[in-house]
């Protein structure tokens, strides 16, 4: 008898009322999850859309981040008797930006550029790929202008001295040796946008969490769906933070030298 036909059998004890024991009831539940009309596939389809979602978001977020990070640190960098008054009311933007998205949970932003500010729109995964791109934007821009101050400040001197402006300055010279320095962060932030984008579901976004749902609605049977996501989370978790470290290893061999 293969598997399918154990199966079979025993759904059928199980239509009929009769007790299955541990193992058989938890095989049952398992192929019915996951083999059964081959569902392991949208498993793997959520996946790929959830890592293609946490990409895009953090694509944003860099941008978002560094511009940010750079209107920031240009606003602070200022003599008193010098300041512009169009970047100063960039930096009031951008500070009202950060408080207002680092101070509202995620899964509100998500609700109201979902169900408000884009609600018309069908495509909700891109939708929650924005929210969480902009969400990350704010938190990015702590990174990156951590790492911007942590860079010594006469090498911003001398790239004056060799008649750079200001954003010369910091795309040619400053920028790169803090994105050294921010890497481990931001692999961190790609960690936590990876799991968040199971919020992404709470507007019909199509990932992981809205595929789990779709075969619990099919099976009528939640557990082994959501516990087959959580492992598959677990385990991606795994695999980033252990390349994540593989990085940073290689990175302070690179410095030693």
């Amino acid at each position: 008898m293969d598997w399918a036909q154990y199966y079979a059998q025993l759904s059928e004890m199980a239509r009929a009322g009769q007790e299955l024991g541990f193992f058989d009831n938890f095989f049952r539940l398992f192929y019915q999850a996951f083999i059964e009309g081959s569902r392991w596939q949208l498993y793997l389809r959520g996946l790929a859309v959830t890592l293609q979602l946490t990409v895009i978001a953090l694509c944003i977020g860099i941008v978002l981040g560094v511009l940010v990070a750079v209107v920031r640190t240009a606003h602070d960098q200022q003599r008193l008797g010098r300041r512009s008054i169009f970047l100063s009311l960039c930096n009031i933007l951008c500070q009202i930006y950060t408080t207002v998205i680092r101070g509202t949970p995620m899964m509100v932003q998500l609700l109201i550029w979902g169900f408000v500010i884009f609600s018309s729109s069908r495509n909700k995964t891109m939708v929650g790929a924005l929210g969480i791109g902009i969400n990350s934007g704010a938190y990015v821009a702590e990174i990156v202008r951590a790492g911007l101050m942590s860079v010594d400040g006469g090498q911003a001197e001398a790239g004056r001295s060799l008649g750079l402006n200001y954003f010369d300055t910091m795309r040619y010279i400053v920028i790169p040796q803090a994105f050294k320095n921010i890497l481990p962060a931001l692999g961190n932030e790609f960690i936590v946008l990876f799991k968040d984008t199971s919020l992404v579901s709470a507007i019909g976004g199509a990932e992981l969490i809205y595929y789990a749902k779709a075969v619990g609605s099919k099976t009528f049977e939640v557990m082994f769906p959501y516990l087959g996501v959580a492992v598959i989370y677990l385990t991606a978790v795994l695999i980033l933070t252990w390349l994540q470290g593989k990085l940073e290893r290689r990175l302070r061999q690179s410095d030693r030298r």
